[in-house]
């Protein structure tokens, strides 16, 4: 037998209108936000973008938090939130960016040249944007988050096996773009491909 509760109308407005709050939540924010915007960073070129794109991430990560039953599991959970968000943006955008022929920056600085470093890695990025959105995400999590391929493969959801050979396959891919070609017999390997063999 249920029982029913009355309550005064603003009482009910009262509860639906203050907003829940989880310090646990805002201690995770502060110690964790300068890695997760480095994800996001990863997973869009423009840095206002990546600022959005864990904002959201964090909003559904906060709302979902009471759900959320082991909270050691949260870096997981907000980078599965991020890509989630950024491949639903993928799907979603108008195709407003070409890619050039001709490269605005420079070629030939010396390699401790700072702006030469920072070339090679918007060159890398642009390389790296090319890739289908699946092994790009897997190589920002291998590479740039430094994850096993098992952790990849827990982040993605999918097989160790299906990370392995698409990162093979991006990695290939990277090695013969165009732009990369010439870096590479001048200068350092790019971000991607060090430590590979």
């Amino acid at each position: 037998m249920t029982t029913l509760v009355c309550t005064s109308a603003s009482d009910a407005a009262t509860r639906t209108t203050r907003p829940r709050s989880y310090p646990s939540f805002s201690s995770y924010v502060k110690a964790r936000q300068p890695v997760l915007l480095r994800t996001a960073r990863s997973l869009t070129a423009n840095p206002s973008d990546a600022e959005d794109l864990l904002q959201t991430a964090l909003t559904k990560t906060y709302v979902a938090w009471d759900r959320i039953e082991d909270h050691r599991a949260l870096d997981g959970y907000v980078r599965r939130a991020l890509l989630n968000t950024r491949t639903s943006q993928w799907r979603k955008r108008k195709v407003d960016e070409f890619a050039c022929e001709e490269l605005p920056e420079p070629e030939g600085l010396p390699a401790a040249d700072p702006a030469e470093q920072q070339a090679l890695h918007d060159a890398m990025w642009r390389a790296i944007t090319k890739l289908p959105a699946r092994q790009r995400a897997m190589v920002v999590l291998r590479y740039y988050e430094d994850l096993s391929e098992a952790q990849t493969a827990e982040v993605l959801g999918v097989s160790v096996g299906t990370v392995k050979s698409a990162v093979s396959r991006a990695l290939g891919k990277l090695r013969e773009d165009p732009e990369l070609v010439p870096v590479r017999r001048e200068g350092p390997r790019p971000a991607a491909e060090q430590g590979v063999g």
